[in-house]
C-alpha cells in the first residue's frame, strides 16, 4: 500500500508488485495472496510459470486461478532447453492468456507472446521472426552498413567474419540463438553439453593468432609452418587451423552472395549453409566447425538420426 501511494504522489503511472515465488502450494500463502489483490485491487494479475517445469506448472496454474482472478500467464526460461510446451496445458487450465515470455534476466529479455513463433519452437522448427527482430534491435547498425558495402565489393575476410561472431554474441547465449534457427535445433540437441562459447573462443584465438594478410587472404595458409605457428599462438591443434580455413572458404561464397539481401532472406541463406553441414558429401560437412572437433561416428549417426525424424515431420506437415 505505501509503494502504490508513494507512486501516486510522485506521478507514476505503473506499479509492479511482485510476490514470493511459491513452487508448492501453500494455503497460508495463497491466502495472504488474495488479502493483497482485495487491499491493493491491481489492474492486472500475472501468473508467472517456469516452462521447465512441466506439469507442476500446470497445477499451480489452477490453484492460483481458483484463489485469483488472472488476467494472463507470464512464461519464463525459455532461454534454456524447455521448448514451451507446458504454454498449451497452462492456457487450457486457466483460461486466460500467455501475455509474455520471458528469455532472460533482464527487462529487454521480456517478449510479447506470439503463439505461432513458440509452435515453431515446440515442434523444434525454430523462430527466425523473433531472432529477425531481436538481431534489428541489437546489432550496430551502422557496422552492418559498412559489411554490407564490404559484401558488395566482393570482400569478406576473416576479420569480417569475426566481427560477424561478435554481433552475433549480443543476440544471447549461442544456445539460445541455434534453437531461434529452423533446422538448427537437432544441431543443439546433438551437441550437447558443449561449450559453444568455448569454441568461438578458440575460433577468435586462431584468427588472433594470424597476420593481417593472413586475415585478409586465409587461403594462403596451406603450408604446415603457417599453420603450425599459428596453432601454437592460437594453443589448439594444427586440424582446427584448417578446419577454419576450409569452413570459412564455404562461408566466404554464401556471405557474398547475401549482399543486398534483407535480414530475413539472410537467415533463410544461414538455414541452407546448415543444411549443407549436415550433408557428410558436401565440401563444408567436413570441419566440424563451431565445436572445434570432428564429429564421431556416434555423433554422426546421432544427427543422422535427427535429420531422418525432422524429414519425417516435413512429411507429415506436407500431407496436412
Amino acid at each position: 500500500q505505501a509503494g502504490v501511494a508513494r507512486a501516486k504522489k510522485e506521478g507514476i503511472s505503473t506499479v509492479i508488485l511482485d510476490t514470493a515465488g511459491r513452487l508448492a502450494i501453500d494455503e497460508a500463502l495463497m491466502q495472504e495472496l488474495s488479502r493483497i489483490d482485495r487491499t491493493v485491487g491491481p489492474d492486472q494479475v500475472y501468473l508467472v510459470v517456469d516452462a521447465m517445469t512441466g506439469q507442476d506448472a500446470v497445477r499451480s496454474a489452477a490453484a492460483f486461478q481458483e484463489a485469483l482472478e488472472l488476467d494472463g500467464v507470464i512464461m519464463t526460461k525459455l532461454d534454456g532447453d524447455a521448448r514451451g510446451g507446458a504454454a498449451l496445458s497452462v492456457k487450457s487450465v486457466t483460461g486466460v492468456p500467455i501475455k509474455f515470455i520471458g528469455t532472460g534476466e533482464q527487462i529487454e529479455a521480456l517478449e510479447d507472446f506470439h503463439p505461432e513463433r513458440l509452435a515453431g519452437r515446440i515442434l523444434g522448427m525454430g523462430d527466425v521472426v523473433s531472432l529477425v527482430e531481436e538481431a534489428q534491435r541489437k546489432f550496430d547498425q551502422d557496422e552492418m552498413k559498412r559489411q554490407e558495402e564490404r559484401l558488395k565489393a566482393g570482400e569478406f575476410t576473416l576479420d569480417d567474419f569475426k566481427k560477424m561472431l561478435l554481433q552475433t554474441r549480443r543476440l544471447g547465449p549461442l544456445g539460445k540463438v541455434l534453437g531461434m534457427i529452423p533446422g538448427m535445433g537437432g544441431m543443439q540437441e546433438m551437441l550437447g553439453g558443449a561449450d559453444l562459447e568455448k569454441d568461438m573462443n578458440r575460433l577468435f584465438g586462431i584468427i588472433d593468432s594470424m597476420t593481417p594478410d593472413e586475415r585478409r587472404n586465409p587461403s594462403r595458409i596451406v603450408d604446415q609452418s603457417r599453420r603450425r605457428r599459428i596453432a601454437a599462438g592460437a594453443g589448439v591443434e594444427l586440424q582446427e587451423v584448417g578446419d577454419l580455413v576450409k569452413q570459412f572458404d564455404g562461408m566466404a561464397s554464401m556471405m557474398k552472395g547475401m549482399a543486398g539481401l534483407g535480414m530475413r532472406e539472410r537467415m533463410q541463406q544461414v538455414q541452407r549453409l546448415q543444411t549443407q553441414m549436415q550433408n557428410p558429401n558436401a565440401r563444408i560437412a567436413k570441419p566440424k566447425g563451431d565445436t572445434g572437433r570432428r564429429l564421431t561416428a556416434d555423433e554422426r549417426r546421432k544427427l543422422k538420426k535427427l535429420r531422418d525424424k525432422d524429414a519425417r515431420r516435413k512429411k507429415r506437415g506436407d500431407g496436412d
